[in-house]
């Protein structure tokens, strides 16, 4: 026989059980009895009622609105690989054990300093048990210590949504920037906020953005040429395409078009920061750490609405990438010869096949990175949290590469119609003529010209990215691990 029993806080001694679950699946062996109860008053309820919903919705796995035993024990075990690594990770003396010094430098990590008085205080922390249960310390022994069976006894059975030493690891990997403008932002915790170090991880991923986009820039202009150029008739190729700017512009060419890529990433980050926390409130998440669809909805909005602002810009960049030598003697005569022949309306030409690639782009590449990361924290994170350097960059060059594939057709449909009226003689399509008549001239291979420059700027950016992110946070005090 076995038996199960949870308890939460309660003040008074009028009880009232609940049956939690019960399992139809056991083994013969524990099929005479298995019952999950909790005694509670029932003025306590509606805290049961919240409690019982969190750790459903952790351990439910077939999405039935259940947790049979087997749920349960896969959320436990799971729960406890958590605890264990948060354990390890606060461990720094590595002797199996937490002291007071090390969760002041711990906390001090995040950026919150604390007391040595506060810290033992959180030491001592009391969880008040049932009128039939003692009440439990986190420090059982009276040491002032911590160690793994106090911290896992303490902790298992409380349905955290998130572990925050966790995720510190991940929380800011996803600013590598491929300079294509369409990724998730990153989410920054209240104290982060408070104290300014969300700015400085803005600051810190913009420099690196700028870099970035800098060292590959030959690679995004040849890519922007075959796609407004290539076709089945001119084959243009990764040299030829090299050769063929060298040749008409110089090595200087190859640069042509970057500054305002540049310019354009300090307004498109801060817009999209700003909108991505308002909506994060209007769709009423009280959480700091969305879940994964709250992100993409939230970052996709967010995304749309920064793109709205600088869509401009991304004009300009094309036309002046597509430029001849002498043509244009600077962003603002680009912008004045756009806007004397063409009109206002030029500077939004391609713009809804940009806005409809955003949620591709960003959900694919966000689900893939949660996927990669939580496929490695479950199969390799046994003795710590810290993925590395190469896992990082393995999880942000694959996502961003799958984003990227789904997407392209649209992006390549995008460039085209920004650089239509820039081509004489070339017809004005519209967004669906101009899919139609690609499919049907080049196949489908066409929507995917410029794909192999395209690629190959991914892995030089993200590494770029990340050294140049990691040491302008040290330049700028951000605590890194």
């Amino acid at each position: 026989m076995l038996c199960l029993c949870l308890y939460i806080p309660v003040h008074i001694s009028e009880r009232i059980e609940f049956e939690y679950f019960e399992s139809d699946s056991l083994p013969a062996q524990l099929k005479s009895l298995f019952k999950l109860s909790l005694f509670l008053p029932s003025q306590e309820f509606d805290s049961y009622r919240k409690w019982r919903k969190k750790i459903v919705k952790a351990g439910d796995k077939d999405l039935d609105g259940q947790l049979d035993f087997e749920e349960f024990v896969h959320y436990l075990r799971d729960h406890e690989k958590k605890l264990r690594l948060v354990f390890k990770s606060l461990d720094k003396k590595n002797d199996g054990r937490i002291d007071s010094q090390e969760i002041m430098q711990s906390l001090r990590d995040l950026g919150v300093h604390i007391s040595e008085e506060q810290a033992e205080k959180i030491l001592k922390r009391i969880r008040r048990g049932h009128i039939c249960a003692p009440i439990m310390y986190m420090d059982k022994n009276g040491t002032m210590t911590i160690d793994w069976n106090e911290w896992r006894d303490y902790h298992l059975l409380h349905p955290a949504d998130n572990i925050p030493e966790i995720i510190l690891y991940w929380k800011h990997s996803t600013i590598f920037d491929v300079g294509e403008s369409l990724m998730v932002p990153d989410e920054f915790t209240a104290e982060e906020k408070k104290t300014g170090m969300w700015w400085r991880h803005l600051v810190a991923g913009g420099g690196a953005g700028v870099v970035s986009r800098t060292c590959t820039a030959p690679l995004d202009r040849l890519k922007v040429l075959m796609q407004v150029h290539a076709s089945r008739s001119n084959t243009m190729g990764i040299a030829g395409g090299f050769a063929q700017m060298i040749r008409e512009g110089g090595l200087r060419s190859l640069w042509r078009g970057n500054g305002i890529n540049v310019l354009k990433i300090a307004p498109e980050s801060a817009i999209k920061f700003m909108a991505y926390e308002q909506i994060k409130r209007l769709i009423g998440s009280n959480q700091e750490t969305l879940g994964i669809l709250e992100r993409l909805v939230a970052g996709s909005l967010a995304g749309a609405i920064a793109q709205s602002s600088i869509y401009p810009m991304e004009v300009l960049k094309t036309r002046l990438a597509l430029g001849r030598t002498g043509q244009y003697s600077g962003i603002m005569d680009c912008a004045k010869h756009i806007f004397k022949k063409e009109g206002l309306t030029a500077f939004y030409k391609g713009y809804i096949p940009n806005v409809l690639g955003i949620i591709p782009y960003a959900g694919i590449d966000l689900a893939v990175y949660e996927t990669l990361k939580n496929w490695w924290l479950q199969r390799f994170a046994t003795d710590s949290a810290d993925p590395g350097v190469f896992v990082l960059l393995a999880c942000g060059t694959m996502s961003s590469t799958c984003g990227q594939l789904a997407s392209y057709p649209l992006a390549l449909v995008r460039t085209r119609m920004q650089a239509q009226a820039s081509q004489e003689g070339s017809p004005q399509m519209t967004m669906t003529g101009l899919f139609r008549h690609i499919v049907r001239t080049e196949g489908a291979i066409g929507l995917y010209r410029g794909l192999a420059p395209n690629f190959m700027k991914v892995i030089p950016a993200v590494s770029i990215s990340y050294v140049v992110y990691e040491n302008l946070k040290i330049t700028l005090g951000v605590q890194s691990r």
